[in-house]
């Protein structure tokens, strides 16, 4: 009877783990299939906007649009120049610092170092016309550029070193007739080309990205999902979510997965308990830059350098530029493993004028807070793209240079190619003292990874981050991980629990053994 007993519990137990481990795998499915069902759904405009007769005229300027734009989208512009789209700053807070406005007008990176004197050229990628140093389009709204984010033709373009203003020979009435909501051309034009050229400064947002395939990005792929940027991104009044991490401090208004997916998206509770401390990205972005390469490093110190006079340009075995005159020397890699940080959503950053006392380090532009002690402190992939950039030695602070003109003479380095007149030039536009002196420090910037999401059958194997050696978080030395590290107190203790449990096992089956004996005696007598 006790045996029939105990096979029937057996059986109700192996049928309720069965019945718990398929209905936690048909709740994921359900929430993967809802997704699916969600984004499957693809918007159809409600408004034809080649009816409006205030559009079916010819423009003879970009701010012609914008006035009709907001002549029928009254009050929109308001909500354009209350954004950092716009404004190219923020209200953050930094520790250490208090609140800051924060963004591209004081922020220094290490590709093309900062905007403040070059708008010209750097603001072919603001949402604005007419950009100059005094900040006269700021406070404009007709030069609001509603056409780079609305265009549905995917013709639209921005003019070369014209202040954000659109290439001449655009047909505007055509465009203007067929807007809509934004497609990933419509962020890709800048993001995509950040830095000065395709994947230049990100690493996971790239030309491949206007088009890819679902093993290049399994949300966007047009073989898979084919969602769009704004899908994630998402707007209220155009404040767009998801803050670029290398230019915000505050862990607010993010785009995160857990957004569709939430905090426990798998059938397997062990790798549920994973997302506790380790990102999403982590396990499944196992490489970036799966297309076409990224720059790795930059080396400003070697610019300069003209032949017969004139500057030049040289290209690696992969067609990228591994010299230009006006820029120096860089690396690039393709299919690249990410490095790996904690990382709990806040960051400091270096700002125009920040004094450096210890140059024997790379400076960190954009320090990401986080460790393994913290809580909201999780592990995510990072692209660190490392540079050599102007220094003022006697002053200690980095050098902003004067980097564009439109003619030589003026100071500009891609015009003369001269570092004394581009620092003195460019110090002078930000405001800040030049000692005359110019040396280079080294620096380096962390770029989260977050686009290129593989499949779930290309995540991560488990093997790659618990492995004793070269493992991909061996970097990360503040916490204990299985597989990885070695305890002496862990390791002698886990053999000694497994003796005392054979002991244990075999002590009371001997005793078990000795009483069954004795009462088989008993029953014999």
């Amino acid at each position: 009877m006790k045996k029939i007993v105990l096979i029937l519990a057996f059986l109700g137990l192996a049928i309720l783990l069965a019945v718990g481990s398929l209905s936690r795998k048909e709740s994921e499915a359900t929430t993967l299939m809802t997704l699916k069902q969600r984004y499957a759904k693809k918007p159809v405009p409600s408004v034809n906007h080649a009816l409006f007769p205030s559009l079916q005229e010819v423009f003879s300027s970009p701010q012609q649009v914008t006035a009709a734009c907001i002549a029928c989208h009254n009050q929109r512009h308001t909500e354009v120049m209350e954004s950092n789209h716009w404004n190219w700053e923020r209200e953050e807070y930094i520790a250490g610092r208090g609140v800051v406005y924060l963004g591209k007008k004081n922020a220094i990176n290490n590709f093309c170092i900062g905007t403040r004197g070059n708008e010209q050229s750097c603001a072919k990628c603001h949402i604005g016309y007419g950009m100059d140093a005094r900040g006269k389009v700021f406070t404009d709204s007709t030069n609001i550029d509603c056409l780079v984010c609305h265009d549905n033709t995917e013709t639209y373009a921005k003019a070369p070193e014209k202040g954000g203003a659109p290439e001449p020979t655009l047909d505007l009435r055509a465009i203007a007739e067929h807007i809509g909501r934004p497609r990933r051309a419509n962020c890709g034009v800048c993001h995509f080309f950040g830095g000065g050229g395709n994947n230049v400064k990100h690493g996971d947002l790239e030309m491949s990205m206007f088009e890819p395939a679902a093993a290049t990005d399994i949300h966007m792929g047009t073989d898979g999902m084919n969602m769009v940027c704004v899908d994630c991104h998402q707007t209220e009044k155009h404040v767009i979510a998801g803050k670029l991490y290398s230019l915000a401090s505050t862990n607010q208004h993010r785009a995160t997965c857990e957004q569709c997916h939430t905090e426990t998206p798998h059938a397997d509770e062990i790798l549920n308990e994973h997302t506790l401390k380790v990102a999403c990205q982590s396990c499944h972005i196992p490489t970036y830059a799966k297309d076409h390469a990224t720059k790795m490093f930059w080396d400003w110190s070697t610019a300069g350098r003209l032949q017969d006079g004139q500057p030049f340009v040289e290209e690696d075995s992969m067609g990228n530029h591994a010299y230009m005159s006006i820029k120096g020397s860089f690396q690039w890699a393709n299919k690249v493993t990410p490095e790996y940080v904690w990382f709990n959503g806040t960051a400091s950053h270096y700002l125009l004028g920040d004094r450096v006392d210890d140059t024997t380090q790379a400076l960190v532009l954009n320090p990401l807070h986080g460790s393994y002690a913290d809580v909201s402190s999780k592990i995510i992939p990072v692209k660190i793209h490392r540079a050599r950039q102007p220094f003022d030695p006697v002053n200690r602070i980095l050098i902003q240079p004067k980097l564009y003109a439109d003619k030589q003479g003026e100071g500009a380095f891609w015009k003369d190619f001269d570092w004394s007149t581009a620092a003195t030039a460019g110090m002078k536009d930000v405001g800040l003292p030049f000692s005359g002196k110019i040396s280079f420090i080294t620096t380096s910037m962390y770029w989260p990874v977050n686009h290129m999401v593989s499949s779930k059958q290309e995540t991560v194997p488990c093997a790659e981050c618990h492995a004793r050696t070269n493992g991909r978080l061996a970097s990360l030395t503040d916490f204990y991980m299985p597989g990885r590290d070695y305890s002496d107190l862990v390791e002698t203790g886990g053999v000694w629990l497994l003796i005392l449990t054979l002991a244990g096992v075999v002590v009371h089956g001997s005793i078990r053994m000795v009483l069954a004996l004795r009462a088989h005696r008993r029953n014999a007598q």
